[in-house]
């Protein structure tokens, strides 16, 4: 087995995800033979006088990735080479009707011309009835996935095994997910296993310990200068701090209060345009001999207290009404962003204060929907849309590739040589510079 390709980066060092060392296992035990990957090697060929029973496991296994060859004729003629677009087929085959969508002949046997725009490739697929329908197919196998393991979860409580169940659920996942096409089953794995590492094992952990009701409450964010811990709090409220393990208020907020959310939002956006507008007439109105040079502080800002002070340093003096116009104008602009900020702040508190009531208003089925569905549930299926998401992505990265690397010819690069060094040589005669 070559799996030297299969880690990640963790600073300076190589570490085997969870998805390595589950295909490393599962091709172990099975025997599997995997191109580039994995092979069964006859102790007769470890023993021949070539190898001289040498286990360097390069010897057995080539994982390098196949030559990207590239066309002479396509170069010098232009199109797209057909065998290129041909090594394509695993896309071609679950997209049946994409090809033709993405190149057309262009009159050479053999070779094709592009169908879509490069920057246009990947919004043409992503919009494309077989990706849609490929998408379609991806999330109906996840949830049929969630919904046999659904009522397993909300049944969680004292005396579970979260070893056993995670062993449960990752195994349906691969079972279910080894049929689908283009996706690598192993990747689908990794989703399900990050979200248990980084989120759901401390969740159920928290569920068997504590029970649903009580381990969605409120608790008080630890901040001890002995013990060196400072919790960062998910809400404050007054002057208390909050931390809520098992439902982020986010959770609370996506499902009770939308229109509180679209509020904060909203008033955000106006306190945005505020800022922006006051950034603008500062900015237009500095600098030297700008209306606002004499209003900026030793720091560099323009403030209420600078301009108020300049303002009762010109008084009324009639030479400088621009100067003053624009003193006034400025100063309604801070104000204009001050109420601005004020009215996002009330808000963003009053959604706060609602938030933090509706814990104590929870029933146990309501916890059970949020933590189930809205957060395990709906992270993992984020993560496998994602790695469907990354198909596109490297479909539409080949097709690019081939597009600008054969999109001009030999012929017209050496045209566009020709007429540059024409210019070059025109622009040096007209300068009295004489070459051999």
């Amino acid at each position: 087995i070559d799996a030297s390709k299969g880690f990640v980066k963790d600073g300076n060092k190589n570490r085997l995800r969870s998805q390595d060392i589950r295909k490393i296992v599962d091709v172990f035990n099975n025997q599997t033979e995997v191109p580039r990957y994995s092979r069964v090697v006859p102790v007769t060929e470890i023993a021949s006088s070539a190898n001289d029973y040498n286990l360097n496991i390069p010897r057995y296994i080539d994982s390098s990735e196949p030559e990207d060859i590239h066309d002479l004729g396509a170069h010098l003629h232009g199109g797209i080479p057909g065998r290129d677009v041909d090594a394509l087929q695993p896309y071609w085959s679950v997209f049946p009707t994409l090809r033709d969508v993405l190149f057309r002949p262009d009159g050479r046997p053999g070779y094709l011309e592009p169908g879509t725009a490069p920057g246009d490739v990947r919004a043409t697929v992503l919009a494309h009835p077989d990706f849609l329908a490929y998408s379609g197919s991806v999330a109906g196998v996840f949830r049929g996935w969630r919904a046999a393991h659904e009522e397993l979860l909300r049944g969680l409580g004292p005396g579970a095994s979260p070893r056993e169940l995670i062993r449960t659920l990752s195994e349906d996942l691969l079972v279910r997910f080894a049929g689908v096409p283009l996706l690598d089953k192993y990747d689908v794995y990794q989703c399900l296993m990050d979200h248990w590492a980084g989120v759901m094992q401390d969740d159920i952990d928290l569920i068997i310990a504590e029970g649903w009701v009580a381990g969605a409450e409120p608790r008080r964010a630890i901040e001890s200068g002995v013990r060196r811990i400072r919790e960062v709090p998910d809400l404050v409220i007054g002057r208390r701090k909050y931390r809520m393990d098992l439902i982020p208020p986010a959770l609370i907020v996506d499902r009770y209060f939308v229109a509180d959310r679209a509020v904060v939002d909203e008033l955000t956006g106006l306190q945005e345009g505020a800022s922006r507008d006051l950034e603008e007439f500062i900015e237009e109105h500095t600098g030297e001999e700008g209306l606002l040079e004499d209003a900026v502080s030793e720091s560099g800002r323009v403030t209420k207290t600078t301009v108020n002070g300049r303002l009762k340093a010109i008084g009324r003096d009639p030479e400088f009404i621009e100067e003053r116009e624009a003193l006034r104008e400025v100063l309604a602009l801070i104000d204009a962003e001050a109420r601005a900020k004020r009215a996002v702040r009330a808000a963003e508190v009053a959604l706060d204060e609602r938030v933090f009531a509706r814990y104590a208003t929870l029933a146990e089925s309501e916890i059970k929907g949020l933590v189930v569905e809205d957060k395990w549930f709906a992270s993992i299926r984020a993560a496998i849309e994602g790695e469907v998401q990354r198909l596109t992505q490297g479909l539409a990265g080949r097709v690019k590739e081939l597009d600008e690397r054969y999109a001009r010819p030999l012929p017209e690069l050496e045209r566009e040589a020709e007429e540059l060094g024409a210019k070059v040589e025109e622009h040096l005669r007209r300068m009295g510079v004489e070459w051999g």
